[in-house]
């Protein structure tokens, strides 16, 4: 599932593109025929981000809420697009401010629905605060954790808690400050968490500039290559096995409420 750098860059385009233009919005697979007649020939006033969750709002008051979940994908393409390959939940063209037209087609979303604000609102306030935006109150993060008995591995995965970390950060976020995933909230340090919070921030803000995820330090960004060959080097993330980049302890994986979990038991002790 996309982490939340990437719905952020996903933002930042669709309004540099999009942004201050009537668009065209349609449904070649039908699915969402109804809400892409309510949107077409409307103006996109401003895409945003919280978490996972993207969100185009228009000039009707009308807000576009996108959840990608684990298939979801959008293309992005030159105008004039061609015919629709495969089943395009929504295709959106526009010029937006630069006069420019562009189009993008969305493929497989959890979630491809109309908001009103007080929707909105609703769905922005069961969501923990986001790194990546400027409001976000790390505090309000803090509080939850610091009073649950649950392990930090799962608090930072709990979007509820905390918006827009996925299993990479989650796993190289406690390697790079050598936390066990399995301590309780009520045992992590408010020194810690604000340490973890300036973390996340400063990479996930690399993961929108550079598209893909770098949570390695460059003294470290060497040796064995990534798990993937289109992928920075991880210090554990699907790493089960291999050698700590650190210390050579073999990396453990486990399964923390239904997603895997990578550590490195000796550089992140219990």
């Amino acid at each position: 599932m996309p982490e939340g750098h990437t719905l952020h860059g996903l933002a930042k385009l669709h309004h540099k593109r999009f942004a201050g233009g009537q668009v065209r919005i349609s449904s070649p697979q039908g699915r969402f025929a109804d809400g892409a007649a309510r949107l077409d020939r409307q103006v996109l006033t401003r895409a945003e981000a919280w978490g996972k969750h993207l969100l185009h709002h228009y000039d009707s008051g009308l807000v576009l809420h996108i959840h990608l979940g684990l298939y979801g994908k959008f293309t992005e393409s030159p105008f004039p697009l061609g015919e629709p390959v495969g089943q395009v939940r929504m295709r959106l063209i526009g010029g937006g401010r630069t006069g420019a037209v562009f189009g993008t087609d969305l493929r497989g979303p959890t979630a491809c629905e109309i908001l009103l604000d007080p929707e909105v609102t609703a769905l922005t306030d069961r969501l923990g605060p986001d790194p990546l935006r400027k409001d976000a109150d790390p505090d309000r993060a803090w509080q939850r954790i610091r009073r649950s008995q649950r392990p930090i591995g799962a608090l930072l995965m709990d979007q509820k808690v905390l918006a827009g970390v996925g299993n990479v950060y989650r796993a190289e976020i406690l390697f790079r400050h050598g936390i066990s995933p399995d301590r309780p909230g009520t045992l992590l340090a408010y020194e810690e968490w604000q340490a973890i919070w300036a973390d996340l921030v400063d990479l996930m803000k690399i993961g929108v500039r550079r598209g893909v995820m770098v949570v390695v330090r460059p003294d470290d960004d060497h040796g064995a290559p990534s798990y993937a060959a289109d992928r920075p080097r991880t210090y554990v993330y699907r790493r089960a096995g291999a050698p700590c980049r650190l210390c050579s302890t073999p990396v453990l994986h486990a399964v923390m409420e239904a997603r895997n979990l990578f550590w490195c038991p000796t550089c992140q002790p219990d």
